[in-house]
């Protein structure tokens, strides 16, 4: 409704929100004003215009009072009629004199400005001028806090506008005039209005124009300022009324009054509570309406206000006064009515039963009761009811349902004003027909000539405001006077509300624009934030990782062997998507400084060659000189390959190659996603056309679109038929940086519809897959698997047709075996290319290589016995099959055996020896070498050695104690005089001699006073082959040691 409010008048809203405490006359004088402007420049239309402009810039505070009064007078020079007109509207203390050489005299509060062509001259310096900005501040903020109930923000205005005309007419009569409506009364309708907006109603205190009149008023004003606010020296007085409402109470309401003052903790607030008791023992306000009042002080503290209100006999009834207009409650038998037995269509409507009454409406011509529904009511089904799942509106929606609800709301306006008009012709055209004495007696009734008491009477009300109910009645009573006036002023309204339904109609038409395709993107915002967290490293390793644990969790359950086989299989769809894939990949690749050229070249070999030929595509073409002898040495396997129907292709990888793969993998099918979406889209076109030509023999043109004919969006230069190749060109230009994002998603919008959001993130997946690719070609593992691949497929180890795969198992098992020991360190995937009647499927294995990290290795190898014996017999297999052993090895091994024969003659006289040994050692009083504790496991996962836990040997040469102990004395001296000589060298340099002499002398206990009597020994000793000072005190009997 805010809108639709402030669209009503310009010049009301300007004269009702940007002055509302100046002294004009009524608002009949601000159109007045308005009127002589658009008589006097009806030639010249932009000075009206710069003249609202003005008022719009005073309204935002661009300018302030002097600012406005200034440009006025510029824009109206050589007309002083205007001029001095404008001083209407001036605040008080503001005044402009038109001298008679055009010399224009603005007098402010406490200054003369002379207003020249080059601008304002101050005359004397004074005060500086009142400024309103505050009060223009203080207006917006009411109007934005009570945005939702715009009734109370128009009440707001009422009370201002009742206070001046009652200013006025006291200033008018010289005092033989009582105002009606006094100060503390203004403020007590304003404190009902806000109810409980304690910052509205103390800033609302600095406005009243006579505020220190009195100092009761002045409290007034202030009763419920809030604690944080400085208070102004009139708080320090010693008000009578204030002192004198404590006096009153005796006996149990003093004891209520002193638990109010330690409740409240605060003398100001104390000083505020008692003069709401002022205000109301002054008849100002109701007893309903200082309960209201006090509610911020004692709601706090429910037994003193409960005492309060039983003290004022107050009771909580719906009798007291609202201001704020409440829900027509439903009442009488539609509460009775069990809508769950009535009779169904569809699960949102019930139909009453036909022993429910209807109400009488009036008004209803026989169209209404054939057209509208008087049987059928909404029943809404709730969540737990239904399992139909709703969707948030998103923020487009929101604009676009907003504009019809603003449009609505203006129509409805209009055609109520519209509706009042012709029913007000009509009576006046009755009324020229009749006679001076019969209009004298014609009458009309609460239908004001029409069929409905209250359209009509909302119309005048929106318009009259608070005066409506004096119109009325006067049309009602005197119709032959009054209709012409009310028709005329209902006219120039249609005018005025007409052309800012025009300017509304442009902006609601490009907001409907601007939004329109976005409103129907439901999956655009989403998808963007979960793609990328979709598309990251960390989220796809994750997600094939679960699925090898939930096969192991499940087996391990059933004591089963886990099931062998691929854990993803995702499809290449089409081959000639590759090309498309590979043109924006590379388009980027050539764009990044950080890549160097050898690199890029290498990328380049993937992206045009090692990929088509893993996918069976045709190659790429490189401009690289250096590709001739590859290409040369791989044409024959790859057009063997590419002329087979049945072929596939081994490739064991690491991470980066998965996540690659994977990346790859998601751009190719996106891609082909929004070129199937294009090809049905110049189908559909294609066939609209050929329908239209043949069946209505109309040639329609491609921007006869209904969505651009009603202008929800606009035209597009591009053919249906180069949409794909557009989005191409789009990615690239977004890619390089000459597009924004923004523009590219609309352009997507405009050409694919809803189906537009899955490449909004197209940039995002190129540049992600370029970063692994860098990654690939200068990480040490993934080069080596790739060589390892090349190497292997000159020994038919990485794939060929499916038929002959048996003859090619123990290729690809050593091919298995070197590639789990390159990738020891981390996770290593088997990936197959299929290939089958023309569609290539990419399946991917996570291969158990992993060590158990297990403190008890034999509690592990009964655990993991059922699941590695399919793997031990495989090795048995391999290892008893000859065909694994080249015959040259074997003669080897049965011309030399595994240990040659001197290591068995060592061995054998190291264990007769080995008991003399240490019997000698026994008897030398040395300890004899424990019994060997070294204990090991083999696992039967990765048939590797592990060692158990605290059981360790250690080793030594048996001569190495003997010369350690030969050794000791020399390499001892030999440190010792290396630290003794550069501790020497370090003393000599820092260390002087009485130093020296006085830490001798702290060392032997000497010429120390206040210490314990003692004596101090120094006894030499030889400690490792070195000389030391052993210091030993002995303190006397009469003393005690430390």
């Amino acid at each position: 409704m805010e809108s639709l409010f402030d669209c009503w008048l310009f010049e009301d809203f300007f004269f009702f929100f940007l002055f509302p405490f100046c002294s004009f006359t009524k608002v009949e004088d601000a159109l007045s004003y308005l009127d002589q402007v658009k008589l006097q420049f009806g030639n010249q239309p932009q000075v009206y215009n710069d003249f609202l402009d003005i008022m719009k810039e005073f309204k935002s505070q661009s300018i302030d009072t002097p600012g406005v009064i200034s440009r006025v007078s510029q824009l109206f020079k050589g007309h002083p009629d205007l001029i001095m007109g404008f001083n209407t509207f001036l605040p008080p203390g503001y005044k402009i004199e038109v001298q008679t050489n055009d010399l224009v005299n603005v007098t402010t509060p406490g200054q003369i400005h002379h207003i020249t062509p080059h601008g304002i001259c101050t005359g004397q310096k004074s005060i500086p001028p009142v400024e309103f900005n505050h009060a223009i501040n203080y207006v917006n903020k009411i109007k934005n806090r009570f945005q939702g109930q715009p009734d109370i923000y128009k009440a707001f205005l009422e009370i201002l506008h009742t206070y001046q005309k009652e200013q006025r007419n006291a200033k008018e009569a010289g005092g033989n005039y009582t105002p009606a409506l006094t100060e503390q009364e203004v403020y007590a309708q304003v404190a009902r209005l806000f109810k409980n907006q304690e910052d509205l109603l103390s800033e609302f205190g600095q406005f009243l124009p006579d505020a220190n009149s009195s100092v009761v008023s002045k409290f007034v004003i202030e009763a419920t300022i809030s604690q944080s606010l400085k208070k102004p020296k009139l708080l320090n007085l010693k008000d009578p009324s204030v002192a004198e409402a404590s006096k009153h109470g005796v006996g149990t309401e003093s004891l209520f009054f002193e638990k109010v003052r330690k409740a409240l903790r605060s003398a100001e607030a104390y000083d505020n509570f008692l003069r709401c008791l002022v205000i109301f023992n002054q008849e100002v306000i109701s007893r309903a309406e200082l309960v209201q009042l006090v509610l911020p002080f004692l709601g706090k503290f429910p037994e003193l206000f409960n005492w309060f209100k039983n003290f004022l006999g107050y009771r909580e009834i719906s009798s007291h006064i609202e201001t704020y207009p409440k829900e027509r409650a439903t009442e009488g038998i539609a509460m009775e009515i069990d809508y769950a037995s009535c009779k169904r269509l569809g699960s949102s409507y019930r139909a009453l039963p036909k022993s429910y009454q209807q109400p009488k409406c009036t008004g209803r011509t026989p169209l209404c009761k054939e057209v509208l529904n008087d049987t059928w009511v909404s029943f809404p089904s709730w969540s737990e009811d239904s399992t139909f799942v709703s969707s948030k509106k998103t923020q487009y929606e929101e604009h676009i349902y907003r504009c019809e609800d603003e449009r609505f709301e203006l129509d409805v306006v209009l055609e109520t004003n519209l509706a009042t008009i012709r029913v007000l012709e009509t009576v006046q055209r009755k009324l020229s027909r009749m006679s001076a004495e019969e209009q004298a007696k014609f009458r009309l009734d609460n239908t004001l000539g029409g069929s409905s008491e209250v359209v009509h009477r909302k119309a005048i009300q929106r318009i009259y405001g608070d005066k409506a109910p004096d119109i009325i009645d006067g049309l009602k009573k005197n119709p032959a006077v009054s209709v012409p006036i009310v028709l005329k002023r209902l006219k120039i309204k249609e005018e005025e509300w007409r052309e800012a339904q025009r300017g509304f109609n442009k902006i609601w038409r490009e907001q409907n624009e601007k939004y329109y395709l976005k409103s129907l993107d439901h999956q655009g915002i989403n998808f963007k934030q979960n793609d990328t967290k979709v598309l990251r490293s960390k989220t796809l390793l994750n997600e094939i990782e679960s699925i090898y644990d939930e096969r192991q969790e499940q087996a391990s359950e059933e004591n089963a062997t886990p099931p062998t086989g691929p854990h993803l299989t995702l499809t290449y769809e089409d081959s000639q998507i590759l090309e498309d894939a590979a043109a924006l990949i590379i388009h980027h690749v050539k764009r990044q400084t950080s890549i160097q050229k050898e690199d890029k070249y290498k990328i380049k070999q993937i992206i045009y060659h090692f990929i088509p030929d893993m996918l069976f595509a045709q190659r790429g073409e490189l401009s690289d000189v250096e590709e001739e002898e590859e290409e040369e040495e791989m044409d024959l396997e790859e057009g063997k390959l590419r002329n087979c129907e049945d072929a596939y292709n081994l490739f064991y990888v690491n991470n980066n190659w998965y996540i690659f793969l994977r990346l790859h993998q998601t751009l190719c099918s996106r891609l082909l996603r929004l070129y199937g979406q294009a090809e049905r889209q110049i189908e559909e076109e294609v066939r609209e056309r050929d329908w239209e030509r043949e069946v209505l023999g109309l040639k329609r043109d491609k921007n006869d679109n209904p969505a651009i004919q009603l202008r929800l969006k606009e035209p597009m230069d591009i053919e249906v038929e180069d949409y794909y190749s557009a989005f191409l060109e789009m990615v690239r230009n977004l890619l390089d940086g000459n597009m924004e994002a923004s523009q590219y998603e609309d352009s997507l919008r405009e050409m694919f519809t809803i189906h537009a959001y899955i490449a909004f993130t197209m940039d995002k997946l190129i540049q992600s897959i370029v970063r692994q690719l860098q990654h690939m070609v200068s990480d040490e593992i993934c080069v080596q698997l790739t060589d390892l691949y090349l190497a292997e497929s000159a020994n038919g180890a990485t794939g060929g047709s499916i038929s002959t795969q048996p003859s090619r198992s123990s290729a690809e098992a050593i091919y298995h075996r070197k590639a789990e020991q390159l990738m020891s360190e981390e996770n290593c995937f088997k990936l197959m290319f299929l290939r089958n009647r023309g569609q290539v499927q990419l399946t991917v294995e996570l291969l158990d290589t992993e060590e158990e990290n297990s403190d008890e290795p034999m509690e592990a190898e009964v655990r993991g016995q059922q699941t590695h014996l399919k793997r031990w017999s495989d090795y048995v297999g391999r290892y008893l099959n000859s065909d694994s052993t080249s015959p040259e090895l074997r003669e080897h091994l049965a011309q030399k055996p595994v240990f040659l024969p001197r290591n068995l003659r060592r061995i054998r006289k190291y264990q007769k020896g080995r008991e003399q040994l240490d019997k000698e050692a026994c008897e030398g009083g040395k300890k004899s070498l424990e019994k060997e504790k070294m204990e090991c496991m083999f696992k039967l996962n990765s048939y590797k050695m592990v060692y158990v836990f605290k059981s360790e040997d250690y080793m030594y040469r048996r001569t190495a104690l003997l010369r350690a102990h030969q050794s000791h004395e020399r390499v001892s001296t030999r440190l010792h005089k290396r630290f003794q000589a550069w501790v020497e060298a370090w003393v000599k340099e820092h260390v002087t001699r009485d130093m020296s002499s006085e830490t001798t002398k702290w060392l032997m206990g000497e010429g120390r006073d206040g210490l314990l009597p003692c004596t101090t020994t120094r006894q030499p000793e030889v400690l490792h082959f070195m000389n030391i000072n052993k210091y030993r005190v002995k303190y006397s009997p009469s003393g005690k040691a430390p």
